[in-house]
């Protein structure tokens, strides 16, 4: 009797299983389609140009904003180290004394024991480290002399004074190793940060560095016209003053008496003319570095940081600024940047983590970053909104 049951259609199914064509029709198309999902998040993750700029702008910033702290604590650190060595200085020269102190007591002990003024335990009371609380003895005291009292006295007051600078010292020690701990964290985190800054420039190709090199040159160009319009502001101040200063000349001229000697009139020097001799001098010597290299935590006199031009330059004028810009910004008058004149020091982003000298037209010289040299550039080098404030030092 034949079977009832559907014959089975040849090549569907075989335990489950797709037949070959199909199945390896299958797996390409998965195939396909899972390195179309991995290859775009890879092209996705790629930061545009413009990231990357921007990432690296931001390290090199963070690497300076660490380059102040680490300038703070290498300024905290030397003058820890010299108060540590006066205080020490101090300690052997008050040990000195104290010896000297416990020598001329023992003398009067042995004297004392010797013809019998004294009972024996005097004198190991007199030579030990710490006789202070056997002087306060009253039988001890009233059996001693004018002159023993006077050594004893001494010899208190010297081992007080010693002790007290011995613990100066040990404190003191304990700041300057803290102050090294900054030092050597603010430095492995500069070094971090211009690592970063490398291997993000490393990974562009040479196409995109040249994208990257035009959109330099637009930023550039940008802040020459910023700078230009500054100077056109200032130059229009300027000659709104003097026209100004002729009219008040004039009036006092008029309402003279005419019975003035007009020969005798004089011109009186502009209050500021100390300023601007000072900041004469402050930017001769900024000219003077153009070309030298930057290098964090440089003070000169063959390459510096942007705090340690800003300073060298000043100092160069007999004005000294503190070293780091969070200090600089405090150091002198605080004026609107359309009324920044020559000498006057440019800070830079909210965290006040760059300086530059300003020259006039809008321009300043700086040590903008590491693998940068000292060069004249416009204050808008980094956009508008990039400087804080404009601080006038003397």
């Amino acid at each position: 009797m034949a079977s009832h049951r559907k014959s089975r259609p040849t090549g569907s199914r075989v335990a489950g299983i797709r037949t070959p064509a199909l199945a390896t029709a299958a797996l390409t198309s998965v195939a396909l389609l899972s390195q179309s999902a991995n290859a775009a998040p890879e092209a996705d993750d790629k930061p545009s140009l413009e990231e990357v700029e921007k990432k690296v702008d931001d390290l090199y910033r963070q690497a300076e904003s660490a380059t102040d702290k680490y300038n703070a604590a290498k300024e905290k650190t030397a003058k820890q180290r010299k108060r540590v060595d006066t205080l020490l200085d101090d300690v052997a020269q008050r040990a000195q004394k104290l010896n000297e102190a416990r020598d001329k007591l023992g003398s009067y002990a042995s004297a004392q024991y010797r013809t019998g003024a004294a009972a024996p335990e005097t004198a190991t009371f007199l030579l030990a480290d710490s006789p202070q609380d056997y002087f306060d003895q009253t039988q001890l005291m009233d059996r001693m002399t004018g002159r023993q009292k006077e050594a004893v006295d001494d010899f208190v007051t010297q081992q007080s004074e010693t002790m007290t600078k011995r613990r100066e010292a040990t404190e003191s020690l304990e700041k300057l190793t803290d102050a090294q701990g900054d030092l050597k964290a603010a430095k492995a985190t500069v070094q971090r940060k211009l690592a970063d800054a490398r291997t993000l420039m490393s990974r562009l190709t040479a196409e995109e560095k040249a994208r990257l090199a035009a959109i330099e040159q637009e930023k550039q160009e940008e802040a020459d016209r910023r700078a230009a319009e500054l100077a056109r502001q200032q130059a229009a101040q300027e000659q709104a003053a003097q026209e100004r200063a002729q009219r008040e000349e004039a009036t006092r001229q008029e309402s003279a008496s005419p019975s003035a000697d007009s020969g005798s009139s004089t011109t009186t020097a502009p209050a500021d003319s100390s300023y601007a001799t000072k900041a004469d001098k402050a930017l001769a010597f900024a000219r003077a570095q153009i070309g030298k290299p930057y290098v964090w935590g440089a003070v000169g006199p063959g390459s510096y940081d942007c705090s340690g031009l800003t300073q060298a330059a000043w100092k160069a004028a007999g004005v000294d600024l503190p070293r780091t810009t969070y200090d600089q910004v405090r150091a002198g008058t605080t004026v609107p940047v359309s009324q920044a004149r020559p000498g006057d020091l440019v800070f830079f982003y909210d965290d006040i983590t760059h300086v530059g000298l300003y020259i006039g037209n809008g321009m300043m010289i700086h040590a903008p970053k590491p693998g940068t040299y000292v060069r004249e550039e416009s204050i808008y080098y980094d956009g508008e909104s990039a400087v804080h404030s404009v601080v006038r030092p003397a």
